[in-house]
């Protein structure tokens, strides 16, 4: 048995209830209280880790309260699994307590590096796909998924450069990390389709050259859109805009192939009245009742 395939083993086998194959929301503390006071109709809600990683205060007074009648997904953006280092044992013990705290039926991370030596960078920067990276992010999430005792879901990045040295294409990467580890995948759409354009690829031949039966759950976000300095169009993920109606139609053709699964709706700058995301998860649940059926759901 390889290193890897070992690593795959060292955690259970066994998932952890899964999320419901509805659409969610991100969960922002301007929206604690109405979320309470409405009992608001979501599938979930996902939290990033790293602003959960207190003792106490009052997110965790709400998460604990919101917690008790919604489904979790707990989403990561500091493990820095593409990072050339170790991975920071310090963060992940934090990470190990959270879980521990809330049991999330959901945890994910993402398909980036944002730190080197001791210094840590806000942005999730892109890897190489080669075979020295593609070992380094595998035994990067044996790592995670030991320690947590849990699959970990692997988000796609949203990209703008790409490595001259990559041998592989990023889907034929996602696809070996997901084989070697037993890991899941978290498929962006948003961050497909700003890649893809970004890069001038086709969006659909991507997501259908992924392992779509690892995919646990989808994400749906705005971007902002701009030009590069040769004055081709540049889509950048913002996360601060309602879903676009590419970005709709390239999830609606997904769900055609994955079946239903969890959806988000993230929304990170600019974030509306509660109402409007609400009306935005509503949408997504009317095309996962619309087209999930037809898929080969996970």
């Amino acid at each position: 048995m390889s290193n890897h395939a070992a690593g795959a083993a060292a955690w259970p086998a066994a998932r952890a209830p899964q999320l419901p194959a509805r659409a969610g929301l991100g969960l922002k503390s301007a929206h604690y209280q109405a979320i309470l006071d409405s009992s608001a109709d979501v599938g979930f809600f996902e939290v990033h880790a790293e602003n959960y990683m207190v003792a106490g205060g009052p997110f965790h007074h709400y998460l604990g309260l919101l917690r008790e009648r919604y489904a979790l997904s707990l989403h990561g953006v500091g493990l820095s699994i593409g990072a050339a280092a170790p991975l920071d044992e310090a963060h992940l013990q934090r990470l190990a307590v959270l879980i521990e705290r809330y049991q999330p039926q959901a945890f994910s991370e993402h398909l980036a590096w944002s730190s080197h030596d001791q210094v840590f960078f806000h942005d999730l920067l892109p890897v190489a796909y080669d075979a020295v990276t593609l070992a380094r992010v595998c035994e990067h999430v044996d790592r995670v998924q030991s320690r947590l005792q849990r699959q970990m879901l692997l988000e796609n990045p949203a990209t703008y450069v790409e490595f001259a040295c990559s041998s592989m294409d990023e889907a034929q990467f996602l696809g070996e990390v997901v084989q070697r580890t037993g890991c899941g995948l978290l498929l962006d759409v948003n961050n497909v389709y700003v890649s893809s354009i970004n890069h001038q690829r086709d969006p659909w031949a991507y997501i259908q050259s992924l392992p779509l039966h690892a995919v646990g759950e989808l994400h749906l976000a705005g971007f902002a859109e701009d030009s590069d300095g040769a004055g081709a169009r540049l889509l950048i993920d913002s996360h601060g805009a309602p879903v676009d109606q590419a970005v709709w139609a390239l999830y609606a053709q997904t769900l055609m192939l994955t079946g239903a699964l969890p959806t988000l709706i993230e929304r990170d700058h600019q974030v509306p009245a509660l109402a409007v995301l609400l009306a935005e998860a509503r949408q997504a649940d009317s095309l996962l009742r619309e087209h999930g059926a037809a898929g080969c759901a996970v």
